[in-house]
């Protein structure tokens, strides 16, 4: 007579956890697999069958499914202890971690080899215990946090317009971007084929400068632009009266501008008096990012400025040109997601920790 078959008993939220790490994407393929002995055996398949299916041993099968009866879904976790054990010296692997914040004399941070010839082991293991534990000496990121006295009443003010624009007001972010260099390479890029990368001489001709004024539509993204030689008082009244002829009259106008001299001249405030539409709103001091103008500043140099190719100023001009009609045309709108809190806590925590820096 044939010996019965031992049927697995599967609780509603056994089963619900054992499918899902079948099904699962991120599930590591040992997890999965005994997952699914263990949902074909609650079936009542025979260990045998349930083996052939998977393309695995009876042995397995049997070994899974009496860890799984006796201990249920710990079962199906691996033996503390089991697997390759670590080859590195404990010590050394420390200092590769601790040391990371204090480089060698006479260099400001380290590379895999010189770790590697502090530590005494091969740069691969260096990499390897960076990559672990998330460590990136070799990466910088600039920062500055403002001292502005008034910065949280002109940041609430930043803020405030870009979540909530005003009614029937136009919300400008304006800025110029100067030093806008035409370059000329001394030699064209070599010729792109397959899996080729472009390419540009690291010599250049320079032919001048010119300053690009620009005004983004928060709402919109459409910009109103020109371009001058330089950056004083005058080109900006020049601007803001290009503004003030090409919107609509019955409309107020907020500006939001940094705090360069050149926007708060005594010229420009008297103009602005003239024209009581206009209302300035200042970034707070160093904190140009929350500018929105300053985010299509980069975009231009990116698609349009850095990798030219300028024979003199017109052409660079012309360059330009054609970039804002293309981008007018499909404007592209900028949205402030963020929220006024998480930014301050943000910035709260870079001060604590600027803080400790400062007093160490």
């Amino acid at each position: 007579m044939a010996r019965p078959v031992s049927v697995i008993e599967l609780t509603p939220e056994e089963r619900t956890v054992l499918r899902r790490r079948v099904k699962s994407p991120t599930s590591r393929q040992r997890d999965a697999l005994r997952a699914r002995i263990i949902l074909l055996r609650a079936e009542g398949r025979r260990e045998q069958s349930v083996a052939a299916e998977l393309g695995v041993s009876v042995n397995t099968v049997s070994l899974w499914s009496s860890r799984f009866e006796l201990k249920g879904m710990e079962g199906l976790n691996d033996v503390p202890g089991r697997g390759r054990k670590p080859w590195l010296d404990p010590e050394k692997v420390r200092k590769v971690i601790t040391d990371i914040t204090r480089p060698p004399k006479g260099s400001k941070k380290w590379s895999t080899r010189t770790m590697a010839a502090a530590a005494g082991m091969s740069h691969q293991s260096v990499h390897s215990i960076w990559k672990r534990n998330d460590l990136k000496p070799h990466l910088v990121r600039t920062f500055k946090i403002s001292n502005d006295p008034r910065f949280e009443e002109k940041f609430w003010d930043i803020i405030g317009l870009y979540l909530n624009p005003p009614n029937k007001a136009l919300l400008l972010c304006c800025d110029e971007k100067s030093q806008c260099q035409a370059l000329e390479r001394t030699q064209p890029g070599l010729p792109l084929g397959i899996g080729d990368i472009r390419t540009k001489t690291h010599d250049y001709k320079r032919h001048g400068t010119i300053t690009l004024f620009a005004a983004l539509n928060y709402l919109e993204g459409k910009l109103i632009t020109r371009t001058e030689r330089k950056h004083t008082h005058v080109e900006w009244l020049r601007f803001l009266r290009q503004i003030d002829r090409e919107t609509a009259k019955d409309l107020d106008i907020h500006v939001i501008a940094d705090n360069y001299s050149t926007h708060k001249h005594a010229r420009v405030k008297a103009w602005l008096k003239t024209h009581p539409r206009f209302h300035m709103h200042f970034t707070p001091t160093s904190s140009s990012w929350m500018n929105l103008i300053e985010r299509f500043f980069a975009d231009i140099t990116n698609d349009c400025i850095r990798d030219g190719s300028f024979q003199n100023v017109h052409e660079l001009i012309e360059a330009i040109e054609d970039y804002l009609a293309a981008r007018n045309e499909n404007p592209k709108r900028y949205v402030w997601r963020a929220t006024g809190a998480e930014i301050l806590r943000k910035i709260g925590r870079a001060k604590e920790a600027l803080a400790k820096v400062i007093n160490t």
